[in-house]
Parts: structure tokens; sequence; C-alpha cells
């Protein structure tokens, strides 16, 4: 049975020169665990947003063919109505969080629509989301992360039939992440509930979905099972989506004759025992060079002795930092993790002189942070924030770039712009407001208005999150372009294969210490640290573990010289 029926849906927003969804058509069965994929822009969102009514009733435009949920055309019905069956968590969740304490906002839906056991909902759902102990905390004191988590109980509490969620584990680590869809899993078996969500994670789809919907230039293209949809690998990288890396190296090595062409290619660490294992032809290491510990550079930053405590209107006030010490050294590139909540972007903050410490100092190039003029620190250090669309205060992408620039009188300011607007695809975009933006197209545009003084010290606030394959290598391929302008380089991440690729130094964050900092090798070895703060090392990584690898396979490269003869002297 059909729970959601589409017709010939176009969506043309105004002012756009193209439709966004063209002629698109699908069902979604009652009780589907539906991934919705495809490149940035090709209308994920804006698919998801008719469903519960969002298109056409509050976000305009020149919208032909009908939705049917449930039976009803969404153009008939009040948004409340819809809103009782399809739950929406949105990419930008911080602007459905509406109450100031934790469980008002959780119960808030339930009070609207009169519910006389609205509190006990939100309790039942604060619960199923990890968040049962911060009840009675107000929003601001929780992390980007349990936010991200709020958002989504305040959406269950309402006991919708169908759950939407636009990117939902972007800004969350592992452990988080495998919460909230081990919720989601709980809602769609036991519960019966309808699931769609929008993902990039193909390790999540494959363990997780039922279905994959493959979104392309506004048209769906197929609806496939989850595991049939990520072996098609070469139509997932047209579209800029990860294939699970353990598909990408068995089709490697079926290129070169390792594999027979008769197997399936594996999409998860259990098919790929079965596929690699026979045919590797010698267990053990293969010498390999590993990056080691850059030698002690000139100091770019630091902190000594520094203590943060955040205010509380009741109970203890939350201490993030206690006696704090970290030496960051010119040239560094530094990938910041740790659970959510564990401080990291309290730490970019601190760099940025956004919080002031308690105790202690926070250095840049020797000076205090605290002593450097507003106007200085522009050119000394940059941050680009985890939600992009707070680095736009301007009404377009190119005022926004131009505008540090012209208050600061820089020459030939817009030359620069261009270029920046050119390097990050944005050209087109150039005269949209960057808050009406796809995810990955904001996140484009924020990195754009980050760099544009050209600053000594960079800070990324999960740079990749919500990001397409195309995105992502473009982001990568600016920060090796950074090299000899903004050397020094710190982002706080979750994205395992971002660090494995990019990183020279990690520094592990836990409840606001440093419990590991070092290379890579190090770090994804230690089980105690990647228990304790919920690391995930690339698919790659584990498979290559699993077969008795001792070596460490951090990319498919690595994992698939283990297969060719001459390596095996």
């Amino acid at each position: 049975m059909n729970i959601i029926e589409i017709r010939d849906l176009t969506f043309t927003y105004p002012g756009a020169s193209s439709p966004t969804l063209k002629h698109l058509t699908a069902d979604i069965e009652k009780g589907d665990f539906l991934a919705v994929v495809g490149n940035n822009g090709c209308g994920k969102s804006t698919l998801c947003k008719t469903i519960n009514g969002l298109i056409p009733h509050f976000i305009a435009g020149d919208m032909t063919g009908e939705v049917l949920v449930d039976g009803m055309n969404t153009k008939e019905q009040e948004i409340g109505t819809l809103a009782k069956k399809a739950g929406y968590v949105y990419q930008d969740f911080e602007n459905q969080i509406v109450c100031p304490t934790v469980l008002e906002d959780a119960s808030y839906a339930c009070l609207n629509y009169a519910m006389e056991d609205y509190e006990a909902k939100g309790k039942e759902a604060l619960k199923v989301c990890g968040l049962e102990s911060k009840t009675d905390d107000y929003v601001w004191q929780l992390s980007g992360g349990q936010k991200h988590l709020l958002a989504l109980a305040g959406t269950t509490a309402l006991s919708p039939d169908i759950l939407i969620l636009d990117e939902p584990i972007a800004q969350l680590d592992p452990a988080h992440a495998d919460g909230i869809y081990e919720v989601l899993r709980e809602l769609n078996e036991t519960f019966g509930k309808t699931i769609i969500v929008i993902e990039h994670h193909t390790e999540y789809i494959t363990k997780y979905c039922k279905n994959v919907l493959l979104i392309k230039d506004g048209a769906a293209q197929w609806k496939l099972p989850a595991k049939e949809a990520m072996r098609r690998t070469e139509e997932l990288r047209k579209c800029n989506i990860f294939p699970p890396q353990v598909a990408v190296a068995a089709e490697r090595l079926k290129k070169e004759g390792l594999l027979s062409l008769e197997e399936r290619l594996p999409v998860d660490i259990g098919e790929g025992v079965g596929i690699f294992a026979p045919i590797l032809r010698k267990k053990g290491a293969v010498k390999r060079y590993t990056q080691q510990m850059a030698a002690e550079r000139e100091l770019t930053a630091g902190f000594e002795n520094v203590t943060v405590t955040y205010r509380a209107v009741k109970g203890e006030p939350p201490k993030i930092f206690d006696g704090f010490s970290l030496k960051i050294g010119k040239g560094e590139k530094i990938a910041l993790i740790g659970s959510n909540g564990a401080g990291k972007s309290t730490m970019l903050k601190l760099l940025m002189g956004l919080i002031r410490p308690e105790e202690g100092r926070v250095l840049l190039n020797g000076v205090p942070a605290a002593d450097i003029p507003k106007e200085e620190m522009g050119r000394t250090i940059s941050m680009v924030y985890q939600n992009p669309e707070e680095m736009f205060i301007k009404d377009s992408i190119r005022r926004d770039i131009e505008y540090a620039m012209q208050v600061r009188k820089t020459e030939n300011y817009e030359k620069r712009t261009e270029e920046l607007l050119e390097m990050f695809r944005l050209t087109e975009l150039a005269d949209r407001d960057g808050r009406l933006l796809s995810g990955g197209q904001m996140r484009r545009a924020s990195l754009a208005v980050g760099i544009a003084l050209n600053p000594e010290i960079l800070l990324l606030d999960e740079p990749t999150a919500n990001l397409d394959i195309a995105t992502r290598r473009e982001i990568m391929k600016t920060l090796q372009m950074l090299k000899g302008v903004t050397d020094t380089v710190v982002i706080a991440t979750h994205d395992m294969q971002l660090v494995c690729d990019w990183a020279e130094r990690i520094i592990v964050l836990s409840s606001g210490y440093v419990i590991a900092d070092g290379p890579k090798e190090d770090i994804f070895a230690d089980m105690y640290v990647r228990r304790q703060v919920g690391i995930r090392p690339p698919q790659i990584y584990d498979m290559a573990r699993e077969l008795g690898i001792e070596d460490s396979c951090f990319t498919i490269d690595d994992f698939t010289e283990y297969f060719r003869g001459e390596k095996y002297a």
C-alpha cells in the first residue's frame, strides 16, 4: 500500500530560470525506510517539502502535478493536518527549536494540538532520543549535535505516520549518529512509521534503509532496494554520491582481473569478508612510510591554562575547559575530533575571540587574543561556522564576499571577489541570497566568505557536512590551494575520511580535555580513544582490520595494494 503518491510533479522557485523538480513521479510504500539521494541542488529537500505541505502553502512558487499523502492531496489540506501525518526535521534544524527549555520544546507540538498528555509525550521523545538527562536544561546550553537530537524529539513527540529527516547525522559524531538511526529503526520496525531520510552517508543507507530513491536533475531516476542501489557505483558517482568503499575497492579489483565478474560487489564489511578473504594472497604487513608529527614549529596559536564556564540560569554552571593548555604550530594541518559537546566549537570560538576565558590566556602569534584590535583580527584568523547561513549578512553572495574587504579598503577587492566566485562555482549564484541556497551551495559560499581576507589561520567547523562528492572535492582542493596563503588550518569534524585524506595532526577532545594528540596511525589504532569519543575510521580501514591486514589502510588505494602480486616479494 502506498502512503505517498507523487504524480508529474514540477516546481519552480520564484525568480528561478528553470524548475527544481521536473515531472517527478514516485510512490512510497507504507512502512518503508527510504533514502533519498542525489547531488547538492538536485531537488531532494524541495521534494520532501512538498510532502509535508511547506510547498506550496508556505514556500511560494509554481507547482504543477500532485502529491497525495495517505490519499490526501497536499494542495487541498491545511498545513496543521499534514504536520500530524508527515513530521519533518529540517537541514537547518535550529530554526524549528522555539522554546527556551528542552522539555518545553520537545512538548511544544503536542501542546499546540491541545493534547492533555503533551508533557509525557515530550519526555518519552527525549528518552528515545538520548536527551533524558537534559530535560530541564535551556536549549542554548546544548551542543549543535544535541540540538539536532532535540529537533528530532520535538517531531517524534507528535507521532506522525511519516517522519522525514533532511541530513539527520550531518553534525553528529558516530555514536550519536548510530543512536539516531537506531531510534529511526525502532520507529520503523516496531511502530510501523514510514521513514524518509535525505542522506549522503552510504554506510548508513546500506545498514538501515530498505529502499533508495535517486533524484537527478529534478526527476526520479529509479527506486531500488538499498543494497542493489549501493552496487550501482558508476551511477552514484555520476550523481556525486560516495559509493561504499568496499564496493569501490571490489570494483577496482574486478577491472584488474582479481575478482570474477560473476561476483556481486560487496556493500558492507560482512559481504566484503566473503569476497576479499579468498583472494588475499598473503596476510601481513607491507612496509609503508607513514607521516609522522611535524618537527617543532614556530608557535602561531596557543592556550595557557584556560578555563571556560558557560553561564547557567539555574543549577551548576557547566565548565567546558578547566586549565586547558595546547600549542598550535605555524603551517600545521590539524583535525579536531571528539563527540558532540566535547568542546570543539568552544575551542574555535576562543581562538576567534568570540568567547573570553575566565582564567588563562589565548595567544595568537604570541599576543593575547584579547589585546588584538578587531580590525587586525580578521587578517590574522577567520572562522567558517558550523551553520553556514550564519556567514551571510547581505542580500547576495557577491556582497557577502566583498563586505570584509570593502570595510578594510582592500585594493582590487572586486577582482578578488570574482576569483572567489569562480573558484567555488558561485558565479551563476552571485546575486542570490546565500540563506536561500541549497546546503552544499551555502557551504561553498561560506568558505568563499571565510578566506576572502587571506587569513593566516583558518578555522573550519564541520566544513564537509551535508556535501556531495563534487562539493567535498572542491573543499579538499581549496584546502590544498591555501598552502602558502593560509598555511595553518584547524578543522573540527566528524568526517573521518577528511581526517585521513588531509590532516597531519589529530587532536582528540573529550569533556574538555585532550585525551590523544598525534598522527592518524596512532589515533585510529588506539581502541580506548576510539571507544571513549565514538571515533569511527573509514569503512576501508575496518575492512582491512577484519581481514587481518596489520598496516593501516586509510584509503582505497592503500587497501587494493594488498591484492597485487608485486607487493609480495
